[in-house]
């Protein structure tokens, strides 16, 4: 599990574990929580560090709805459920310069762009954190909390010498993101057990030799109906149809027309608050992705790195974070899926990192 021999060494798949545990998400320690820190406002060139006046408006309004129950009394809204202790790191893996400061790092201006070496550590990363997810949706299953997936994916990711980003990142409390229902995007992992007919999506980072591997998916708990099954499907044809027209010299527009397209076909609402992002050495840089129709300028670079990941809904786009300044919903408590993956920019088109 040494650091330096976690970049070719076989992941470790630690057995499995189930039981009660704590699952689902939140955090806070420093004074720029992630919403914040990562977010777009449409119509402004880069991500703001502040929320707009019409988001926080549009919050407070929402806040003080009240829903009951959802789609007809077949699904209840999520709720906070407790969180566990923060899970320690060893002293010898490499952890990222945030950790340390405690202080959210922002968005970094300036694309990630390779040399050789640093595209052999960036497939390492992409392929350990691939290797997580996919053993992250092993665990799915009624019953069991975000917790303990946070706690198997915790253990997974230090087992193989490297830092669950995550962890720590502006003061969130969890090793990964686990996004029920209708969280559109940073659930932390608590106490709530996953339910029968549940969606999941499950966001691994992690941070092996200096470089960060980032992704994501979403998971069937269950017996999922069959509307459900569809807006995890369209969403996860739309970040493939983006990661097809990826190649250099193209507009990063390109990919927010496409998904906007593919979510029109088939009725769903795309999510424009959060965004993708360069990633590599740093966990959070330019380009901004945006998954919606824009006409921001910018064209991709060959050796480069960035995420797409696309965020579909049923009905509303807008979102509602909880106290915790961190987990956020959608306003009508619509479902919501995601699917991210980490890209390099070759010569032929785009590279997916994050496969097994």
């Amino acid at each position: 599990m040494a650091t330096a021999a976690a970049t070719t060494a076989t992941v470790t798949l630690r057995p499995r574990m189930f039981s009660s545990v704590t699952g689902n998400r939140c955090y806070n320690l420093s004074a720029q929580p992630l919403h914040r820190i990562f977010r777009y406002n449409p119509g402004q060139k880069h991500i703001t560090m502040q929320q707009s006046r019409s988001f926080m408006a549009n919050l407070l309004f929402n806040k003080s709805r009240n829903i009951d129950e959802l789609e007809n009394g077949t699904r209840k809204p999520l709720k906070p459920g407790k969180l566990s202790p923060r899970r320690p790191v060893p002293d010898h893996i490499l952890k990222p310069p945030y950790v340390a400061s405690k202080k959210a790092p922002g968005i970094a201006s300036g694309p990630e762009v390779h040399d050789e070496k640093g595209i052999e550590h960036m497939r390492a990363a992409g392929r350990l954190a691939a290797q997580v997810l996919q053993y992250a949706g092993t665990l799915v299953k009624p019953g069991i909390t975000t917790d303990a997936i946070d706690q198997e994916v915790h253990q997974m990711i230090i087992d193989n010498g490297a830092y669950p980003s995550p962890l720590g990142y502006g003061g969130f409390p969890k090793s990964v993101c686990t996004s029920v229902n209708e969280c559109i995007c940073h659930g932390i992992p608590d106490s709530r057990e996953l339910e029968d007919g549940d969606i999941i999506n499950i966001d691994v980072t992690v941070y092996l030799n200096g470089y960060h591997g980032d992704t994501s998916a979403t998971y069937f708990c269950g017996d999922v109906d069959d509307k459900a099954k569809k807006l995890v499907q369209v969403t996860k044809e739309s970040l493939y149809k983006a990661i097809s027209v990826c190649a250099p010299g193209v507009e990063y527009n390109k990919i927010g027309k496409i998904i906007n397209a593919h979510a029109d076909k088939h009725g769903y609402g795309v999510v424009q608050q959060f965004v993708g992002h360069g990633v590599g050495r740093l966990f959070h840089s330019d380009p901004v992705i945006l998954h919606y129709r824009n006409n921001e300028r910018g064209r991709m670079m060959l050796n480069q790195t960035f995420t797409i990941e696309p965020m579909l809904t049923m009905g509303s786009i807008h979102p509602i974070i909880w106290d915790d300044d961190w987990t956020v919903v959608t306003e009508d408590g619509s479902l919501s899926a995601q699917f991210e993956h980490t890209l390099l920019i070759t010569e032929n088109g785009a590279e997916i990192l994050t496969q097994c």
